[in-house]
């Protein structure tokens, strides 16, 4: 038992060491100091001076307004972006893009093992079948007691099954496994080479924190595959919000749906946070201390705008989410999700400067992101059963 235990332990290990490996830069802009013992580098560094490189991948992406999202369709432009923190995700995967790699896989396993895919699917189906056991049992067992009560003696004793007994049904005599084929080499070779149909998608905060703070990323225009210019990414990200765009009553809006979700996902990003979506734990953003990789989201974030002059409320042509009073019952059902899935809830005030106090010019570039102010409170529920200590 001790030598599996080690195995496990170094296996572990292992898998651990290669994220690390991986995973090691936390950002697409990477940084390499001289040799050491370079006499030149030293006399450097006496006077002031750093020798430290940074190399910036220079990665391209297309713009498209449909999803409102950033498309990067090249593998290694992918690649880097995922590897050097977890930025967008596979638009056929759920986080890493691994379409291709889940294909070969299950290519490969043609009937002879069984896939991650399956494997979990097969768990699903394991659990509901204990659910649906354990809740026969129960209603069996209390119409027995019933039974017992009415005709006056002692019911038998119940069988409900649990977690730890309870096991899946085997497969019968006749539904055995397929037999394997006698030789499937040449429908092997038939088969036509797998082609890599998935890209990576960028959210619009993602994309502009990769422009704007860092300058890795270069955005192109759908129509004429020409890169857009920061001022045109900046116009470009605000107006898939306004529809139709050249409505008077969208322009120069402090409360534009894309400047309140960047101001937060910016805010945390700055902090070192490695943020994705949560919509899975009905918030707003998921955020991890190193990555999805290593361990799960720690914070689970709801993005609250607030006004700071009530009658750009009034007047405002966008309905943005939580702007609104919500109701208790809406925050504890929140709360109580994430809890459950051991996530704490922090609530994130964006403050929406006023138009009256703020030039509404400012909002021709990234300068007006600085009149935005950005307050988090953090909502714990009490959980007797693991708070006693």
């Amino acid at each position: 038992m001790a030598s599996n235990r080690n195995r496990g332990s170094q296996k572990s290990g292992a898998r651990r060491a290669e994220n690390n490996r991986i995973y090691a830069h936390p950002l697409p802009l990477a940084f390499s100091n001289p040799e050491p013992g370079s006499t030149f580098g030293y006399v450097l560094g006496l006077l002031g001076f750093s020798l430290t490189k940074i190399e910036n991948p220079h990665c391209e992406g297309v713009f498209d307004p449909a999803t409102r999202s950033v498309w990067i369709t090249n593998e290694r432009d992918s690649s880097i972006l995922w590897r050097r923190g977890f930025f967008g995700k596979g638009d056929l995967s759920r986080s890493e893009p691994s379409w291709l790699a889940r294909q070969i896989s299950a290519r490969k396993a043609a009937g002879k093992y069984m896939t991650a895919e399956e494997i979990r699917e097969k768990r699903r189906a394991e659990r509901k079948q204990f659910k649906m056991d354990r809740a026969a049992a129960i209603a069996k067992a209390a119409a027995e007691a019933e039974a017992a009560f009415a005709e006056g003696r002692q019911a038998a004793p119940a069988v409900i099954p649990s977690g730890a007994t309870w096991k899946p049904q085997q497969l019968g005599e006749t539904a055995e496994l397929p037999e394997e084929a006698p030789d499937d080499k040449d429908e092997d070779d038939e088969l036509e080479p797998l082609k890599d149909v998935e890209h990576l998608q960028l959210t619009l905060q993602e994309a502009f924190f990769l422009v704007w703070n860092l300058d890795c990323l270069t955005v192109l225009d759908p129509q004429t595959s020409e890169p857009l210019s920061l001022q045109q990414i900046w116009k470009a990200f605000q107006n898939v919000h306004c529809v139709p765009p050249e409505l008077p009553v969208y322009t120069n809006r402090f409360d534009n749906p894309f400047l309140v979700n960047y101001a937060a996902y910016h805010y945390y990003r700055s902090l070192g946070w490695v943020v994705k979506g949560g919509i899975k734990f009905c918030v707003d953003l998921l955020l991890y201390k190193r990555g999805p990789v290593f361990h799960h989201a720690e914070f689970g974030v709801v993005v609250i705008p607030v006004y700071e002059d009530s009658r750009d409320q009034e007047s405002s042509p966008f309905n943005l989410p939580n702007a609104n009073t919500f109701s208790w019952s809406w925050l504890s059902t929140i709360n109580r999700v994430n809890s459950q899935v051991q996530k704490t809830l922090i609530l994130t005030y964006v403050t929406i400067p006023s138009s009256s106090r703020v030039s509404t010019d400012l909002l021709s570039s990234p300068a007006c992101l600085a009149h935005y102010s950005v307050r988090d409170v953090v909502l714990r529920r009490l959980i007797p059963a693991r708070m006693r200590d």
